[in-house]
Parts: structure tokens; sequence; C-alpha cells
């Protein structure tokens, strides 16, 4: 959270563009990266960035608080647009040809660097073999490091069924990873 967010958002919904941009400033980074998570394409990623910052820009007189951060809010938009992304496509495009080496350290020639790369890159590739709504819950609680309310309001779940799934998505993720877990 941004200090002061609280009157950001009021200063946004009321039309104030300054105020929006510095909410777009401070949760940009986050989205883009959900979105390249799920699209594995830059390109894809940063056209549904803007997308979704657009989406919100447009929507956000009708933004309501309702005890979740604001990030909880866009999230739902992101999850939206790749929805409506992939619909849109018409084919079950596949994170497969993804570029791992996006979300990891820049190669070191430090061994140990090199070898927190390769462990990333085991858990990026592993976590596109799990089912999308797993995914997402990995995604959140992990990487963008939501709580668990944020989370469900995000996913539009129960706090009960994140957390099922983020216990399943751990497990399969186990199961994925097999012995190189214990080197992690």
């Amino acid at each position: 959270m941004i200090d002061g967010e609280e009157k950001l958002i009021d200063r946004a919904v009321g039309g104030d563009s300054s105020a929006f941009g510095v909410l777009y400033d401070h949760y940009q980074p986050m989205i883009y990266r959900f979105t390249l998570v799920k699209t594995g394409r830059r390109e894809e990623a940063e056209d549904l960035t803007h997308q979704i910052f657009l989406s919100a820009w447009q929507n956000v007189r009708n933004y309501k608080h309702r005890g979740h951060p604001f990030s909880s809010w866009l999230y739902q938009i992101a999850r939206n647009q790749v929805v409506d992304y992939y619909r849109s496509k018409k084919n079950n495009a596949s994170l497969d040809d993804g570029e791992p080496e996006l979300f990891t350290p820049s190669m070191a020639t430090d061994p140990v660097d090199v070898s927190v790369k390769l462990a990333v890159e085991k858990v990026f590739l592993a976590i596109k073999k799990l089912k999308p709504e797993h995914g997402d819950v990995i995604m959140l609680r992990f990487v963008e490091d939501l709580s668990l309310r944020d989370t469900a309001k995000a996913l539009k779940k129960t706090e009960g069924a994140v957390k099922l799934m983020q216990h399943r998505a751990i497990k399969e993720l186990k199961k994925i990873l097999g012995n190189s877990i214990a080197q992690l």
C-alpha cells in the first residue's frame, strides 16, 4: 500500500487523474508481472496492462472501499481481462512458450546467483503446469505477497476456498518439482 492511499483513491474516484496516476505508478509493475506470467509474452502483457488500467480509470468512480486493498480490485480486473483475452483468441494458448528468463535475476557469474536463477526458472516452469486458478493463488500469495483475505477478494472466492486451493497448488508444485524442491 502507498502512504495516504485512501485519500488518493478518494481523489481518483472524484476524477483526479493525477491521483490515479500515482496509483498507476505504484501498481503497474505488479499488474504487468501478473499478466506477463499469464500470457508469457511481453507485448501481450503490455497491451493487457494498458487495458486493465484503462478499464480501472473508466470504472474508478464505481469503486467502493470494502476493507480490501485497491490492489485486490485491480487484480479482479486483470483476471477478467486475461480471461477475455484468451476467449477472444479462441484457442487454448499455453504458457509453454513463455519467457521464463523474464522472471529470473539476470545471469551472473557467481555460482550461487546461477543456482538461484536456475531454481527460480524451475519454479516458474512448474507454476505454468498448474491449473490456472492454482497458478493464480501461488502468484498472488507468494509472488505478489497478498494476504489470504485479499487473495480471496481478488479471486472472488472465500478464504476457505483459497486456503484449499493454496494447499492443493503447493502439493502439486511439490509433485512437479520432485526432489529438486529440497534444493530450493
